[in-house]
């Protein structure tokens, strides 16, 4: 792998401040030093006039597989609660093969690396029993292909539907088999090492859908190997909890322990403020999925009172069935904009736009416990993207490169995305791959699945 010298960026946006008319040195997987005119030694010098670098975007919750329920009439939750959407699509999900799980994984990393992402978390809960047992093994060899970071979130279902889930059977798993195959895959892929392309974590998918044993097993084996936990919370099921145990899903989970530094929930946005002070206390974190918020109609997540409150934030795309679309820079944009709409019904400020950045950077480090991404700076991993400022797009916002993409929005792909020193996306074109080829196969596959 060469190692790079970015010689005259514009701007580097490090995460901590914006250094202007600076290079940029890799060395391997790693930043070597960021300054200027540096000398490039060995390195491959990539002309970056008028450049902007950033690092690289940290995706921290998606369900990749709906790639292949995306843009679908009869699928349009806009029209269903949160829980009458599951029950609908639960038996689409149910159809799906392993191609199926390998093909929408290259499709959604590739999106998601295109415009900048360069860590991509995924939450996958669905198994049909007909597709094997190696669907995350599959997911782990699109994301090589791709060339970016990638945790793997093993979820799973189950609770069965005649107590109250919306699970098919074809989906149900047990509590015994998902812990084993966890084991299985903490064993066969999991590596905390620093610059590590590869983890896992313990992902139950909901209380609503799981056995209360499976959510505290997943404890168990998730701190006794090291890994993070995460499910989903305060998405419309809160009050379902409430009418089954007593109490409303935070407190559900917090009183079996499932929550603390090494925890993230996905959503949040039913949450009450001391619901969230009690996650802050707890060091509990949140994957902020501005996109969804727009179909569910339900009300926007309180992103400053988290940020008030200290709970740690992070951002992710969430499933293309609720999104759409696997662009991580565009939920930026989504993330600044819901919160200035309700700006006036809170108590809290609406951060500063550049605050948005850091929650898809080192906001999304955090809750996937990396101190090695989210950042520019020497010894950090060298991930990044590039977006050349020389555009009409950009005329008159380039005082500020922080506020550029929360604020204005980035219409476009990247010049440039770079993840452990690799560069993966430039010019248009994965380098090695054929994107067009890529796309064929995925349709190909998607073909075969009778909706």
């Amino acid at each position: 792998m060469p190692d790079y010298l970015l010689k005259g960026c514009a701007a580097v946006v490090t995460g901590n401040e914006v250094l202007r008319d600076v290079d940029l040195l890799t060395s391997g997987p790693a930043i070597k030093a960021i300054g200027p005119d540096l000398a490039p030694g060995d390195a491959e010098v990539i002309e970056a006039t008028g450049w902007f670098v950033y690092p690289g975007l940290v995706n921290t919750h998606h369900h990749f597989f709906q790639c292949f329920v995306r843009n679908r009439a009869d699928l349009d939750w806009t029209k269903l609660s949160v829980i009458e959407w599951l029950d609908r699509i639960y038996p689409v999900f149910s159809r799906l093969t392993e191609d199926c799980f390998y093909h929408s994984s290259v499709t959604a990393l590739a999106e998601l690396a295109k415009h900048g992402c360069t860590t991509a978390y995924d939450h996958q809960y669905c198994f049909p029993r007909h597709a094997g047992t190696r669907i995350v093994d599959r997911q782990f060899e699109a994301a090589e292909k791709i060339g970016i970071r990638f945790h793997a979130g093993r979820g799973t279902n189950t609770l069965p539907k005649s107590e109250g889930s919306t699970i098919p059977d074809e989906m149900l798993e047990t509590t015994d088999g998902f812990l084993a195959d966890c084991e299985r895959l903490l064993d066969t892929f999991h590596d905390a090492g620093k610059f590590s392309m590869r983890q896992v974590s313990v992902a139950p998918c909901q209380p609503v859908n799981g056995y209360r044993e499976t959510f505290v097993e997943s404890m168990r084996l998730a701190r006794d190997r090291g890994a993070i936990l995460h499910t989903h919370v305060g998405e419309g099921e809160s009050e379902v909890i409430r009418a089954r145990h007593g109490m409303r899903t935070v407190d559900y989970l917090e009183e079996m322990g499932f929550c603390g530094p090494d925890t993230f929930y996905a959503h949040c946005w039913e949450l009450t403020e001391a619901e969230l002070a009690r996650m802050a206390a707890s060091g509990t974190g949140v994957s902020h999925c501005p996109e969804p918020v727009y179909l569910v109609g339900a009300e926007v997540t309180s992103i400053p009172a988290m940020q008030a409150l200290g709970v740690r934030i992070g951002l992710g795309c969430d499933g293309a069935a609720s999104n759409d679309n696997s662009n991580l820079m565009h939920c930026l944009h989504s993330a600044y904009m819901l919160q200035c709409l309700v700006a006036n019904t809170r108590s809290h400020p609406v951060p500063d736009p550049a605050a948005f950045l850091r929650y898809g950077t080192s906001g999304g480090a955090s809750l996937l416990g990396r101190g090695d991404i989210g950042q520019l700076a020497p010894g950090m991993a060298a991930d990044l993207f590039a977006i050349d400022s020389r555009r009409m797009d950009y005329v008159g916002t380039r005082h500020d490169p922080e506020s550029l993409i929360p604020r204005v929005g980035i219409g476009m792909a990247t010049d440039m995305t770079m993840a452990n020193g690799r560069i993966v996306w430039r010019d248009g074109e994965f380098p090695g791959l054929d994107e067009a080829q890529m796309a064929a196969e995925a349709e190909a596959t998607l073909a075969t699945i009778d909706f």
